[in-house]
């Protein structure tokens, strides 16, 4: 399927398809954590079940040692294990209860380790099986999907489920045994007065139902509202030197504002109704345990009150309200469980939603091993359009010949940048082909497709590591020596060793301690580094000075020897040497030859020259016209 036109991105069409997806994930993930959830059931039930020790002991002693109404016995223990005498069935009462309180807390214990060990790896599994998911996406999706909101899916998303997962788990089988425990006991202790508890059960059943009906929506718009504020913040924190640099930082501020209230209203919609829910889900286990006193405080002053008969003693009357507060505490918790649950909800359906986005561009399964590149790149008729059906390019051939130097340019919006990700397969053609030594891209696997080509384009990105971490990143086995001397052929060694640690110097988020230049030539160093057959340069020298374009120029030209090198450039004179210059305009090679002969030509390649050359004061008419009506290259 594809988005419609109701959903904004492809992300929110598939996760509005995601039915059940606790279920799903819990199946998906549960078999590699069986052991430690086993392990958190079975002491839970343990560990529960003891709960129940104290009330029923204490009746039980309360009957046949103070007030002597009955025998001495206790459930599920044999009769020749009791002593006979008063006292000594004080100490063996209170000797049970005592060892009930210590085997309850080891089994809490144990059981908190275990259910932890079994929430914390599932939330482990999911985030980076997400992450995992996400990297494998093709570029049309991160086109379209705000960085925030992914960050917001593989962090809070997988959160509330390891809540859910931790706290709504141990606490559903808390009650779960508490309520069948309990249940089972009254019954057997006086089945008339237990009706009167568990009449409150049906009516706590039904306004749960009600309460998830009416909150679901509500957590799903609060997710939406999260992953809204974490993009406004990433983009704010992102652009903050043109923040500052156009005094715009009230105007961001407010941008903040508003999305953060939008998350307080989400918010707020969500806790008034689950104040709501919880008061009365405490009123009606009240109004039950308040029913319980009052009846069965008047069996035992007078007898059996209304319709009811038989017997009730005192230690009876005691079990029944000790196991009824029992009862009331766990079923007012319930709205807990409700709200994790509801929460885990709708962070699962965002998190299946991106698991559920199909891979497009990956290998197939009969997918070739590339290897010995030779370095032959042809473009043969193609045409790319995005899904919105923009059409990018329209039957483009350009063909390179082993270490051949082959330069694409044209004015924005002509597609050059696009050539180069087709190339790639960053995207896959809409029609044709894009083949390398012969083969199509498409039938070969990735990961030799992009190791034999290096690639620099004019948004250089780093990560945040040292400026050796940078260069050896793709080639991680390479030892310093080898880092050294790409720096050397990239015109980079002698200002990295000028910086404050030389090779060892931190460059900081996104190389943000480094000048554009640097950044370039670090980029570049790392190309050298990978050593690839094919070189793919796009606008690389388009944003710095000219002392650093000739220094950076200079190491292209050291790095293109005898390589195969495709060059997208603004910047004609750093391509007028080129072999073969292919000249774009509106998606289509409109001019094909050397710089000598399309300057003979006199063609849109004459005319761009003679405006960067200051031969010519600009473009004709017709073409600015054109220029201006076309939309900009998404990918320059």
């Amino acid at each position: 399927m594809a988005p419609g036109d109701e959903f904004e991105t492809e992300l929110d069409a598939y996760r509005e398809e995601v039915a059940h997806p606790l279920w799903r994930l819990f199946r998906a993930y549960t078999p590699g954590h069986t052991a430690w959830l086993a392990i958190g059931l079975v002491t839970s039930i343990l560990a529960y079940g003891t709960l129940l020790v104290t009330p029923i002991v204490l009746g039980t002693t309360i009957d046949a040692v103070f007030t002597q109404e009955s025998a001495y016995a206790l459930p599920l223990v044999p009769d020749a294990w009791l002593p006979s005498g008063q006292v000594a069935q004080f100490w063996f009462s209170a000797a049970v209860v005592g060892g009930a309180l210590l085997g309850g807390a080891v089994l809490q214990w144990v059981r908190g380790v275990a259910i932890n060990y079994f929430a914390h790896g599932v939330m482990y599994a999911i985030r980076v099986d997400a992450y995992e998911k996400m990297q494998r996406l093709d570029m049309t999706f991160f086109d379209n999907k705000e960085t925030g909101e992914v960050m917001s899916i593989l962090n809070n998303d997988t959160s509330n489920l390891e809540t859910f997962f931790d706290n709504a788990l141990g606490d559903s089988v808390r009650i779960g045994v508490i309520v069948v425990g309990v249940t089972t006991a009254l019954l057997y202790t006086n089945w008339q007065l237990a009706l009167v508890t568990l009449g409150a059960v049906p009516l706590l059943v039904g306004f749960t139902w009600w309460f998830m009906r009416v909150i679901e929506p509500r957590y799903t718009r609060h997710r939406e509202t999260i992953g809204d504020l974490n993009t406004r913040i990433e983009n704010g924190l992102s652009g903050i030197e043109l923040v500052k640099t156009t005094s715009t930082e009230e105007y961001e501020n407010d941008r903040v504002r508003r999305v953060s209230r939008d998350v307080f209203d989400a918010n707020m919609s969500v806790l008034k109704l689950s104040y709501f829910y919880r008061p009365g889900m405490e009123l009606i286990t009240g109004a039950a345990l308040l029913a319980t006193f009052i009846l069965g405080g008047l069996w035992v002053f007078s007898g059996p009150p209304l319709f009811f008969s038989g017997e009730l003693t005192t230690g009876e009357f005691v079990v029944f309200m000790l196991l009824t507060q029992r009862l009331t505490g766990p079923m007012a918790q319930l709205s807990s469980i409700v709200d994790w649950y509801e929460n885990a909800k709708a962070s699962g359906k965002r998190i299946c939603g991106l698991m559920d986005v199909p891979v497009r561009i990956e290998d197939r399964p009969d997918a070739i091993a590339l290897d010995d590149v030779d370095g032959r790149v042809a473009s043969d008729d193609v045409t790319f359009a995005y899904d919105d059906g923009e059409t990018v390019l329209d039957g483009v051939d350009i063909d390179a010949e082993p270490g051949e130097t082959v330069a694409i340019v044209g004015p924005t919006g002509a597609g050059k940048s696009t050539v180069a990700k087709l190339l790639l397969r960053l995207y896959d053609v809409s029609d044709g082909a894009v083949r390398v030594d012969g083969h199509d891209v498409r039938d070969v696997r990735l990961a030799d497709l992009r190791s034999s080509i290096g690639y620099v384009s004019q948004d250089t990105f780093l990560f945040d590591g040292t400026v050796a971490d940078n260069i050896r990143y793709g080639r991680f086995d390479a030892d310093r020596e080898d880092v050294v001397a790409a720096a050397e052929a990239a015109e980079a060694h002698n200002f990295i060793q000028g910086l404050s640690e030389g090779y060892d110097t931190r460059v900081g988020e996104r190389g943000v301690k480094l000048s554009g230049g640097q950044r370039q030539r670090i980029a570049i160093a790392r190309t050298v580094l990978q050593d690839p057959e094919i070189l793919l340069l796009d606008e690389a020298t388009s944003a710095v000075d000219t002392e650093t374009e000739y220094l950076i120029q200079r190491s292209l030209d050291r790095l293109a020897a005898d390589r195969t090198t495709l060059v997208i450039a603004h910047r004609l004179s750093t391509i007028k040497d080129a072999d073969t210059i292919a000249v774009l305009d509106e998606g289509e090679v409109v001019e094909r030859g050397s710089h000598d002969e399309l300057l003979a030509a006199d063609g849109l390649y004459a005319n761009l020259w003679g405006v960067q050359a200051g031969e010519i004061e600009s473009l004709p008419e017709d073409f600015l016209a054109r220029a201006a009506e076309r939309p900009a290259d998404r990918h320059t």
